[in-house]
């Protein structure tokens, strides 16, 4: 579908999958009066990313639950088999997370706690920038990211209905030049090889949601971005799904994902696959973020696992192998 300017246009929202991401996205435009102060409590809404550097795995984000606002990172270090993890928690509405992403910023901020994301269209550069104070449990880490948008892959931006819900998502790979620092170490990231990929969800998810993910991305000897995202959770008959193949200059729609763990071990190989064939790959994992709640009302039982995907890509350009490349898989099942 083309890119409308709004997500909600004459109280109507678009849904399908849509060329690029609408300048404004706010899901409870649909609503008004008392039906739009009880939905914002369902709206979940996060902006994260994932880093793929060859030595050093990463990943951070900034979610409001609306009754809870949170922000997470994580730094694995690959040599050492070491994983440092920074959170925080705030009130729910407290994050800044405009529905007008574009030439504007996202930021989560607490004493000693800084994340911050600013996105322009103009200069077609967005930024991550991370201040976290070491603590007794992990170092400090500290350093700017930025991404060039004019290299990124074709979006990925879906409006999606669910059962008891609906999705909207928006999810691209760009390169990322710049540093961090993780302690007294630095990490350099380099545009020709390092990428971040983002993660943008505005969902109004039903009480019980569960779901599987994954993502990855790489850049190719002749320079274009190359990667893919893929889910599983319960669809509605017809409705688009939130996955894709990334090949240069597409996104190409990818449906039916089985993800197939080798084990119940959690250091076990998954093979994941669309129906299809078009994606085929085994992701192995050398390493395990969790969380698990149980407050009786609410509850979450998740986990991330980063590791590295080989297979195959098959677009309809051709096809792409995938050779020890940066990514992650995560299972979600909650009450919310």
């Amino acid at each position: 579908m083309p890119t409308p300017e709004r997500l909600v246009e004459d109280g109507m929202r678009h849904w399908g999958r849509l060329a690029d991401r609408p300048a404004v996205v706010d899901p409870l435009e649909v609503y008004g009066g008392l039906a739009r102060r009880l939905k914002r409590v369902r709206l979940k809404e996060w902006v994260g990313f994932t880093l793929s550097h060859p030595d050093w795995y990463s990943s951070l984000i900034i979610q409001d639950a609306h009754y809870l606002a949170s922000s997470e990172i994580y730094a694995y270090d690959r040599a050492r088999g070491v994983l440092h993890q920074h959170a925080a928690t705030a009130a729910g509405g407290s994050p800044v997370l405009p529905a007008e992403l574009l030439e504007n910023a996202c930021r989560f901020e607490r004493d000693g706690y800084r994340v911050a994301y600013s996105f322009s269209r103009t200069s077609a550069r967005h930024r991550i920038e991370i201040d976290i104070a070491g603590t007794a449990k992990a170092p400090a880490i500290r350093g700017e990211l930025e991404l060039d948008a004019e290299a990124a892959t074709a979006p990925l931006s879906v409006s999606s209905r669910l059962p008891g819900g609906s999705m909207y998502t928006h999810k691209a790979a760009f390169p990322a030049s710049g540093a961090l620092r993780v302690g007294d170490t630095e990490v350099v990231f380099e545009p020709d090889r390092d990428l971040a990929i983002l993660d943008e969800h505005r969902s109004l998810l039903p009480y019980r949601t569960n779901w599987v993910w994954g993502t990855f991305a790489t850049s190719t000897d002749a320079g274009p971005v190359v990667g893919a995202n893929f889910a599983a959770r319960p669809e509605l008959a017809g409705e688009p799904e939130e996955s894709c193949l990334w090949t240069p200059g597409r996104c190409e729609p990818l449906g039916d994902i089985a993800f197939e763990p080798a084990s119940a071990d959690p250091s076990a190989a998954w093979h994941i696959a669309s129906r299809d064939g078009r994606l085929d790959v085994v992701f192995e994992p050398e390493g395990r973020k969790k969380v698990k709640h149980n407050l009786g009302l609410f509850a979450v039982d998740y986990f991330q696992l980063f590791g590295r995907y080989r297979g195959v890509l098959r677009g309809a350009e051709g096809e792409f192998e995938i050779k020890d490349v940066h990514g992650v898989c995560e299972r979600m099942k909650a009450r919310l």
